[in-house]
């Protein structure tokens, strides 16, 4: 027989079962000490997780809202989506940070600036009640993976930093969002790198014409910027090398074909780089479709404007950013007109409609300007404004002055060209300035992504990964039983059980 208290307690956890859209209501917050201030970053992108690495989280009570749960090295999302790297290369934690830092995999979808609150939507699969029940965001700006369900959340902040970043754009052309592929993160790189095999496999089957294979090994990069360029040479690489032993009747139908609106690919580079690069192109067998214009995009094939229909067995589609929906949704800050990016000052506060500087709110990334200085939307420049905050953050905390504006630093640009040959461009820096092509600047290539890599484990598990696919499968070739993506992943299975530590 319960007791009475027992029976209490069981009728308590009913009714909490029982209303689980009431509980979610609640204004969330860790369990910081109350003289913290609360700093909340949105997004953990170049800007937002350089800020999260290096911010004084003793000082801070330091919240996290991103809808995705890691950073993404995006330099290394070409790789990855052709088996040159492994996925977990590309990618660092954010809850390696934990405890300190409290993270919401969600999105925000409103902020009250007068308020200071933020309003969110999770990005994690709904539970089993809120198919039903549970009410969307009224204001909602945000296209999420789980459309018209989860439960709206609040939060406060003190400090506020905006690195929420941009999203890919399609300039409204039909059919994108459902047919082609996107390079913007690792679940990108995945569903690419599982495309390609399909490919192969699908054109593999006995009962199909050559046209039919053809169709389907015709693999299109629209969009002629870094991004596109470097999964063009990626992919190059893969069906030269190891697809050729796999695939040989099939590898010689395969073809890589990029198209642009612009009379030239690599236009933030300098000319004679881009004509070394199209060159080099042409010599591998790429076609270029420089001023050709997307019209449509349907099931497996794509219609453009100069050529007709065309079909593809894989499309990617990197064709610059469009604005965030939740800097689209906010009206009461200075926007820059075309991009919708928000206004800043040179200290990076973001300025209010009558052109004051908010003390309290920072933007950083693609999703920000600074009026004074326009700069390119690069994760050079999101980073280098990440580790400008977090001096100016650690600094505010202690009640110390940080009055010093940012200045950008240009490191220079890199883009890899496929067969052990890049292109590497200064010429837009201030002090020294220079430019290079071919072996050189693939070794400049190779040695910036790797010293840039964050974490212990990943700067063990690059270069790795290289070393193994360019000595032990390109060179020997005696690995045709197994997979040419699953090679590498032999040789470092016990280098991932000592990185784990790190």
């Amino acid at each position: 027989m319960f007791s009475s208290r027992s029976t209490v307690a069981c009728a308590r956890i009913q009714v909490r079962a029982a209303s689980p859209v009431v509980a979610a209501a609640r204004n969330f917050s860790s369990s910081a000490p109350r003289n913290k201030q609360r700093l909340v970053i949105l997004g953990s992108g170049w800007g937002g997780y350089e800020v999260l690495r290096g911010v004084d989280k003793k000082r801070w009570n330091v919240t996290v809202v991103s809808p995705t749960n890691a950073f993404n090295f995006t330099p290394l999302l070409a790789g990855c989506a052709v088996g040159t790297l492994e996925f977990r290369c590309a990618v660092e934690p954010v809850r390696r940070y934990s405890p300190q830092v409290v993270a919401y995999q969600a999105w925000c979808d409103a902020i009250d600036f007068k308020q200071k609150t933020l309003q969110c939507m999770p990005a994690t699969p709904p539970l089993a009640y809120e198919t039903s029940s549970a009410p969307r965001v009224p204001t909602t700006t945000t296209e999420t993976h789980f459309p018209g369900t989860g439960t709206p959340f609040k939060l406060r902040y003190d400090k506020l930093v905006i690195a929420v970043g941009a999203y890919s754009q399609t300039f409204n052309v039909p059919g994108v969002k459902e047919h082609a592929h996107f390079l913007k993160d690792v679940r990108d790189a995945r569903a690419i790198r599982t495309r390609i095999l399909e490919c192969f496999e699908q054109a593999n089957q006995p009962f199909l014409s050559d046209v039919d294979r053809r169709n389907l090994l015709n693999f299109c990069i629209v969009g002629g910027g870094p991004t596109g360029v470097e999964f063009a040479a990626e992919l190059h690489d893969l069906l030269h090398a190891e697809v050729e032993r796999h695939y040989p009747s099939l590898a010689r139908m395969a073809k890589i074909t990029l198209y642009d609106v612009a009379p030239n690919i690599l236009g933030s580079f300098d000319k004679s780089l881009g004509s070394y690069a199209e060159n080099k192109f042409r010599r591998d067998g790429i076609s270029i479709k420089t001023r050709h214009h997307v019209e449509r995009v349907e099931k497996d094939r794509m219609f453009v404007k100069e050529q007709g229909e065309v079909p593809f067995g894989l499309l990617v589609w990197s064709t610059g950013l469009a604005p965030n929906p939740l800097i689209q949704s906010i009206d009461s800050l200075e926007k820059h007109e075309k991009t919708q990016g928000l206004f800043t000052d040179e200290q990076l506060n973001v300025l209010t409609n009558d052109g004051k500087p908010d003390p309290d709110v920072w933007a950083i990334g693609d999703s920000a300007i600074i009026k004074s200085a326009v700069l390119p939307a690069t994760a050079q420049v999101a980073n280098q404004k990440g580790k400008y905050l977090v001096k100016k953050l650690n600094k505010i905390v202690k009640d110390q002055e940080h009055t010093k504006p940012f200045e950008f630093h240009n490191q220079g640009s890199l883009a890899y060209l496929g067969d052990w040959k890049a292109i590497y461009d200064r010429s837009g820096a201030e002090s020294i300035k220079t430019k290079e092509s071919g072996r050189l600047a693939w070794l400049l290539w190779r040695s910036a992504y790797f010293t840039q890599t964050l974490s212990i484990r990943n700067k063990i598990l690059v270069p790795t990964y290289w070393f193994v696919l360019s000595f032990f499968v390109r060179a020997q070739g005696s690995f045709n039983n197994l997979s040419p993506l699953q090679v590498p992943e032999l040789y470092v299975l016990l280098l991932l059980r000592r990185a784990r530590r790190f």
